[in-house]
């Protein structure tokens, strides 16, 4: 039985005994067998019970209909040990909380969210399963492994995803330190489209330009199967993290190669060339909020210069490794898009699509090479 079926069930049984307030009083119930805030249990409404989770709501509704007695009255004769586990439960709220409220008055955007990654990585558990292991008590080790985490993250501004060491892009675990950029939400978008493009081709052959952690070429040797992948990247301290998410998500369609730009690549009949290049101008740079500016490579960032260097360069030489009918297809910036559709066309590219991200800003220009 799911959650919410025992909630419903609980109701009726104590509407039975004539209990007044039978819906708050299965609320109680559950939410003190799970170790849950009563108000969050509609969160897991679907989440399936143990027996074992079944069985002590089921004798807490046959004490209390025997007793006629309230849940709060039912639980004054808990156990000690069931008492610790409240209090851990409360306990552990609190610094939770606290943590909240600290991070907040340091200026950190998403403070809870923050908050609940740095909880659940120390503790070893999901974010999603957090409140459900509060119920245990946090050793003074982890208290302070989460203390001087909240410090990093709230003076030094250091970015949570480092702080944990990995993030989720497109669905795969990638591992991430100050070596890559941290993957973004809006180059998922640069990977439909690459995916789209390539998915009603035979063994497509993809080229991947400045490859940093590797999550555009990792999710597309993953997404296309039948593909073969080549990143690049002029950082050897980038491609050595890039090699080590080839190897948590079981890529091995992909290889990885130090190359500044096309410096080292052989092959000239790719069937896509993608690239996220640096393309923040130097200027916007130096205004960036700390955790990106400090924290993040600068080289992965900004040209130095006014952010097109790598748009006219891979524009220009591009169609030297691309086949016939191959695509170009590039990431940039929120202002980009019609200076790099230039340099696109003007290097005899035919412009297939520019797409918006989820803010309405053309974060993607695709270009196709033409016979000659």
């Amino acid at each position: 039985m799911k959650l919410l079926d025992i909630l419903n069930f609980s109701e009726e049984y104590l509407k039975k005994y004539s209990f007044s307030k039978s819906r708050l009083e299965s609320q109680k119930i559950v939410a003190h067998v799970l170790k849950l805030d009563r108000i969050s249990l509609y969160v897991y409404s679907d989440m399936e019970l143990s027996l074992d989770q079944k069985e002590k709501v089921k004798n807490f509704l046959k004490e209390m209909a025997r007793k006629r007695l309230s849940f709060d009255e039912i639980l004054k004769t808990v156990t000690p040990e069931e008492k610790d586990t409240i209090s851990y439960q409360d306990e552990n709220r609190e610094l939770l909380n606290k943590s909240i409220e600290y991070l907040k008055t340091n200026g950190v955007n998403d403070a809870r969210l923050d908050a609940e990654y740095i909880f659940a990585h120390i503790l070893g558990v999901t974010r999603g399963t957090l409140t459900l292991n509060f119920h245990k008590k946090i050793s003074e080790e982890d208290r302070i492994k989460i203390k001087d985490t909240l410090i990093q993250r709230a003076k030094n501004k250091r970015p949570l995803q480092y702080l944990i060491g990995e993030w989720e892009f497109y669905g795969y675990p990638f591992k991430v330190d100050e070596r890559v950029l941290i993957p973004r939400p809006d180059t998922e978008i640069l990977v439909e489209q690459c995916k789209f493009l390539l998915q009603d081709m035979e063994n497509p052959k993809v080229l991947d330009i400045g490859t940093g952690s590797g999550a555009i070429a990792i999710t597309l040797a993953k997404e296309v199967p039948t593909s073969s992948v080549l990143g690049l990247d002029i950082s050897s301290d980038a491609l050595e993290v890039a090699k080590i998410n080839r190897e948590l998500n079981n890529v091995s369609n992909l290889k990885l190669q130090k190359s500044d730009i096309f410096s080292s690549v052989k092959d000239k009949d790719y069937s896509l060339i993608v690239s996220n290049p640096p393309y923040i101008p130097q200027t916007e740079y130096e205004t960036l909020q700390p955790e990106v500016r400090i924290h993040e490579p600068a080289g992965a960032l900004t040209d130095k210069g006014d952010g097109y260097y790598f748009y006219k360069t891979i524009s220009k030489e591009a169609k030297n490794y691309l086949k016939v009918g191959g695509y170009l297809a590039f990431e940039v910036g929120y202002n980009q898009a019609d200076k790099v559709q230039g340099f696109m066309e003007e290097n005899g590219f035919v412009i297939v699509a520019r797409v918006c991200d989820y803010g309405g800003i053309e974060r993607v220009v695709i270009g196709r090479k033409n016979g000659e």
